[in-house]
This record gives C-alpha cells, sequence and structure tokens, in this order.
C-alpha cells in the first residue's frame, strides 16, 4: 500500500500554459500517474499530444472546453470525464471566472519523452 499526497507547494507552471502538481509519477507504478492541472481563467493550453499513452481528465472545479485537434468537442464541468486516447492532440480552454482544476491520470505512466506539442 501506498500513501501519496498532493503537495501545492510543489506546483510548477509549464509552456503548456497550466500549472501542474504531480501527486504520482515513479518507475515503482510504471502503469499510471497522475496529476492535478490548473488552467486560468481565459486561458487555453497549447495544443499537445501524448505518444503511446492514454489520458483521462477528471474536472474538480470550473469549466472548460475541450479540443481534440482545432474541433471542439464539447464542454466540461465538475464531475466530467475526458478520455485522449494516445497520439491525440488534444487542448482545453476555461471558460469560466475561477480556475479550471482537474486531475491527468496517465496510463501508462506520463514521461516527458512521450509529449509532443502539436503546432498544427
Amino acid at each position: 500500500m501506498s500513501i501519496f499526497h498532493t503537495r501545492s507547494e510543489s506546483e510548477f507552471y509549464t509552456d503548456e500554459r497550466c500549472h501542474i502538481i504531480e501527486i504520482v509519477n515513479t518507475s515503482e507504478h510504471p502503469n499510471i500517474s497522475m496529476a492535478q492541472a490548473r488552467v486560468s481563467p481565459g486561458v487555453h493550453t497549447a495544443n499537445h499530444l501524448l505518444n503511446g499513452t492514454t489520458e483521462w481528465y477528471y474536472i474538480l472545479e470550473g469549466q472548460g472546453d475541450m479540443y481534440l485537434g482545432d474541433v471542439l468537442v464539447g464542454r466540461v464541468n465538475k464531475g466530467d470525464v475526458v478520455h485522449i486516447p494516445p497520439g491525440t492532440p488534444q487542448s482545453i480552454h476555461n471558460i469560466g471566472q475561477e480556475d479550471l482544476v482537474f486531475l491527468c491520470i496517465c496510463t501508462p505512466r506520463f514521461q516527458s519523452g512521450d509529449y509532443v506539442q502539436d503546432d498544427n
């Protein structure tokens, strides 16, 4: 058994235009990672994809528009889950007045070499 604590003081800002707190991402658990993402009001994150990694978003707070490539696929709110297959260009736009906060769950675990910024 393991317990992983969310350490808000470890939050960092990314080129993707969001704030990240790594919660679980260790070689001891290669099949999963979890991070908390925070997107400020009005911000549209950079279009990107993850090679070989499935990503799930679980919306904790706020409201956003989810894009696959340049196509708006739907609005997300608290309690919604988004499934993003490997290699799928994606971004999210915070359309609310408050931070958009969600968990990013990756299978297998996120590794920086899998991240590709998609400028198309």
